[in-house]
């Protein structure tokens, strides 16, 4: 017999680790089934009868087994762990995740891609999610990232059309590179994550080889109200490694669910995947002087300028018991936020603050925060909603309206002085700041001082492997994008889509 792994040999160890009887089928009302292998009909050969109420239980529940699939990161990994604590980082903090050298708290975590359906496959050109629940006696904290430190636009508002030309033409049903390449040339911010993308760390070997950052700028508040702005990185310790485009199609037609598989065999052997946890730090007065806009997503702050900060170390150490209960159904949401965490005012991120919590509305139902993967064990909840479908801790008597004089819940002091008051001013208007921001002097530093020889020829051949099914007009019009970045990279980018431009007739 061929060796098996840990994933391929799950049915035979919960076999082998059974303690108890398995015990006997029963209805969702908890009723023994005597026969699961024939439906209850007139006589041997006649009609079922509408009174087999196995049978409709069993087939109402089948017909309602699937919930929407995520518009995004439909396909993903889930695992569970935890963050301890390493460094002392309260003079920027007063969240109690953080509060002292050597705590631990529980984590789960959700790994995707981003463009595909759920049975896409793991190993396609994408970025990667990186979502981090933080189970925390203040409720849940969500960060919810990527594998890289930015993002294609900067304006929540052109999201929905972004991500349409990630996925199928609403004509064709196909992937259509003229969507992709019309979008990221008319919106030249994308440049910069494009060359990540289309870089070596757009396809990373699996889930443990790559690192996760939040993206988004948030507001950190200490214990004194003190706020200070900062970033997110989570660094693999298992080393960065990233797939060749050959393997990686080879892999998607021979394993794709490779990655899924690499994280689950992992954990399942013992070689528990870390990441440490760094932060990046800006004081709002550097932010005022900040040369370029700090809570703009789709650039980084430079290293050198704000040095990463050592927090903590994360493990993940348990697989999923079941997929659909602990991957499939948790929800994160960046509005998940606790004392002493904030959003910044990050058009992206803002945009996110609803967006995210809404779409878990729809996929789960108003009460998701009861399922147990997503409930904030940590805290017993006091509130004053009640009531919608799926309420299943739905605070017995507890009075439902607020001010009132019966011990219902009251404000709590430590969150509205961890929430200290800022001003804000401006003019009221739509800034569209696709042709005014600085969209490529990052992109050029990237191109220029981080990726050798090698991964610059990479970088070329991929983007042109993809580009060269676009429309003449736009292949031109990304060239001249791309020669804004480095005249080395369009010229290069021009020369390879140069046997291609006899298929498309300029527009």
């Amino acid at each position: 017999m061929a060796s098996r792994d840990p994933a391929t040999d799950h049915l035979v160890n919960y076999k082998k680790n059974l303690k108890d009887s398995p015990g006997y089928i029963t209805t969702k009302a908890g009723a023994p089934v005597g026969v699961k292998t024939a439906l209850q009909t007139v006589g041997r050969t006649g009609p079922v009868l509408l009174q087999d109420v196995n049978f409709l239980d069993e087939m109402s529940a089948f017909d309602r087994e699937r919930i929407p699939e995520r518009v995004v990161h439909a396909k993903g990994a889930g695992a569970f762990g935890y963050f301890e604590v390493t460094h002392d980082i309260t003079k920027y903090c007063a969240a109690k995740v953080f509060e002292s050298i050597g705590k631990r708290t529980p984590t789960a975590v959700r790994f995707s891609t981003v463009g595909g359906e759920s049975g896409s496959a793991d190993t396609v050109r994408d970025p990667r999610g990186f979502a981090v629940k933080f189970y925390t006696e203040d409720g849940n904290w969500d960060l919810v990232g990527n594998n890289t430190p930015i993002f294609f636009i900067r304006d929540a508002t052109l999201f929905p059309s972004f991500i349409h030309t990630q996925k199928r033409n609403p004509a064709t049903h196909l992937k259509d590179a003229d969507m992709f390449w019309d979008f990221a040339t008319l919106r030249p911010e994308s440049t910069h994550q494009f060359l990540y993308l289309f870089g070596d760390r757009g396809i990373p070997d699996g889930y443990r080889h790559m690192n996760g950052y939040g993206s988004h700028t948030f507001k950190m508040v200490n214990a004194q109200g003190v706020a200070h702005w900062v970033k997110f990185h989570f660094k693999t310790n298992q080393g960065i490694k990233n797939l060749p485009t050959d393997k990686a199609n080879e892999l998607s037609a021979s394993d794709p669910d490779y990655s899924i598989r690499d994280l689950y065999n992992a954990i399942a052997r013992g070689e528990c995947p870390s990441w440490n946890l760094h932060i990046q730090v800006m004081t709002m007065a550097q932010a005022e002087s900040c040369k370029f806009n700090p809570f703009d997503v789709t650039k980084v702050w430079p290293h050198g300028e704000y040095p990463l900060i050592p927090v903590g170390k994360m493990v993940l150490d348990r697989n999923p018991k079941n997929y659909f209960a602990e991957v499939e159904q948790i929800a994160f949401s960046p509005a998940n936020m606790v004392p002493g965490i904030e959003p910044s005012p990050d058009k992206m991120l803002q945009g996110r603050l609803f967006s995210y919590s809404d779409t878990q509305r729809h996929r789960l139902g108003a009460n998701f925060l009861q399922i147990p993967v997503n409930c904030p064990y940590h805290v017993t909840i006091t509130n004053y909603q009640r009531d919608g479908p799926q309420a299943i801790n739905n605070q017995q008597g507890v009075p439902n309206y607020f001010p009132n004089s019966f011990s219902g819940p009251q404000e709590c002091p430590r969150a509205q002085r961890l929430q200290p008051r800022y001003n804000v001013s401006g003019d009221v208007d739509r800034y569209d700041s696709g042709q005014t921001e600085d969209n490529f002097s990052q992109a050029t530093l990237l191109y220029k001082n981080v990726f050798n020889d090698e991964e610059k020829q990479r970088v070329v051949n991929n983007i042109v492997g993809h580009l060269k099914d676009a429309a003449g007009f736009i292949q031109e019009r990304a060239i001249k994008m791309f020669m804004q970045v480095h005249p080395d990279l369009g010229n290069k980018i021009a020369a390879g889509l140069a046997p291609f431009k006899k298929y498309h007739a300029n527009l």
